[in-house]
């Protein structure tokens, strides 16, 4: 028993310390992993802005063509060498690319690690009888996501 005040009110016990250093330990540690995860993901938004930007090209590309094969117009094997003789919708059905293309087959610099496929495929709309409507799937995948793109193109 400590019979000095002055004495009983100097310091901190040896357990005290020890207490004080596990819990600004663990409050630090709580606080870095946040940073970490907000610091990892922040790049995040400007990938699927790049994604749905190809994605949207795409998308745009395909449906300005003609519903169907003009005469006289282009059929061949669908790949990225042949796109730009494209004439109508269906000639992008199972167009599929490693990094992401312009219409001449240049590849469009730092967007390599993206993937695009494209699906076209008669469905009914509406009222719209599946023989004069066509779904159109635009899929482009990166880092960790996939983003799809749907739209349809009408004989009309």
């Amino acid at each position: 028993m400590c019979t000095n005040p002055e004495r009983a009110e100097r310091g901190f016990t040896l357990f005290e310390v020890l207490l004080l250093i596990v819990v600004l330990a663990i409050g630090l540690a709580g606080i870095l992993v946040a940073i970490n995860t907000n610091v990892a993901a922040s790049a995040d938004p400007m990938v699927r802005k790049q994604a749905m930007a190809a994605a949207e090209s795409m998308m745009e590309e395909i449906l300005l063509m003609p519903f169907s094969n003009p005469t006289g117009g282009w059929s061949g094997v669908t790949t990225q060498a042949n796109r730009v003789n494209f004439d109508d919708v269906s000639d992008y059905n199972g167009l599929s690319t490693t990094g992401i293309y312009t219409i001449d087959n240049t590849a469009v610099s730092g967007l390599s690690g993206y993937n695009l496929s494209v699906s076209v495929t008669s469905a009914a709309l509406s009222t719209v009888a599946a023989t004069d409507s066509k779904l159109v799937q635009v899929t482009v995948t990166g880092p960790n996501f996939s983003y799809v793109l749907e739209g349809y193109k009408l004989n009309y």
